[in-house]
């Protein structure tokens, strides 16, 4: 892990772990092989520990894409991303465009423009697969500096970026010494999630396959750390692991002002000293 300098997410992202940072590091040791991150939204962990190798996957194509475009050409992304006029009225219009319609680096500047103006970090699309988050008046902080997108894109070239689902993206490559690092959407007693994508949202049968992806991890001598809604489902699909009460902040209506305390989990085969 290096020394360089903070690195503060280019995206903002529902259900982010930045808050749960201190908690997180910790586990991260000199001795593990790659870094893993199946669920990888704004890749607030990744870019606080900054590994020499990883593999960052998600389902949502169009942030693989944004991640990889940053990486190998961020200050074209950048420069497209200052061109677009800040306010409502543009927020909507860049929504309603198409973005296979767009060239891939304005279709990546499109993706950080809605994600940093939008309603409290969420990504969200209807059935027809349409990004529909309303624009936030404020609260949204701003776009990102330059030189948080050149330490990003520095950052990102240790990573292989793939669109998978989370069980495959593990699966085919996980092995003895790797750290995986799970955040993913919360299932709890499959009621709708507000966060979560879209129409096909993360249920309680997925919540399945990542226990038994837990195991697999275990016995191939993986690491793993899952962070999760503190819930019965969780504790049930979890038991057989180690885990942590921890207490955090969070955002429910995109204002300071309504932030409350959440308890989550920490769930991991790392057996921490303290």
């Amino acid at each position: 892990m290096s020394k360089e300098p903070n690195i503060i997410p280019i995206l903002r992202w529902a259900g982010s772990k930045r808050k749960l940072l201190p908690k997180l590091v910790p586990y991260w040791g000199a001795g593990h092989a790659r870094y893993f991150e199946p669920f990888v939204g704004s890749a607030a962990l990744f870019f606080a520990i900054r590994p020499d190798s990883a593999i960052l996957s998600d389902t949502n194509k169009q942030l693989i894409e944004t991640l990889y475009l940053i990486r190998e050409d961020a200050r074209a992304v950048y420069k497209k991303l200052l061109k677009f006029p800040k306010g409502k009225r543009n927020y909507y219009r860049l929504r309603s465009l198409a973005p296979l319609g767009l060239a891939p680096v304005a279709r990546a500047a499109r993706f950080v423009f809605l994600n940093r103006f939008c309603f409290n970090g969420l990504y969200r699309t209807d059935a027809q697969g349409r990004f529909n988050v309303p624009f936030a008046p404020r609260g949204t902080g701003n776009l990102p500096s330059w030189e948080q997108f050149q330490l990003a894109a520095s950052a990102l070239n240790s990573a292989t970026l793939i669109c998978e689902d989370f069980e495959a993206a593990v699966l085919s490559r996980v092995g003895r010494g790797d750290f995986v690092y799970l955040d993913p959407p919360y299932a709890v007693g499959n009621r709708r999630i507000f966060r979560q994508y879209g129409p096909e949202t993360f249920g309680l049968d997925d919540l399945e396959r990542l226990g038994n992806l837990l195991k697999v991890i275990d016995k191939r001598g993986g690491h793993f750390v899952l962070s999760y809604a503190y819930c019965r489902e969780a504790k049930d699909t979890f038991f057989r692991w180690p885990h942590k009460r921890v207490i955090t902040a969070r955002n429910i209506s995109g204002f300071a002002k309504h932030r409350r305390r959440a308890v989550e989990m920490i769930i991991s085969n790392i057996m921490l000293s303290s």
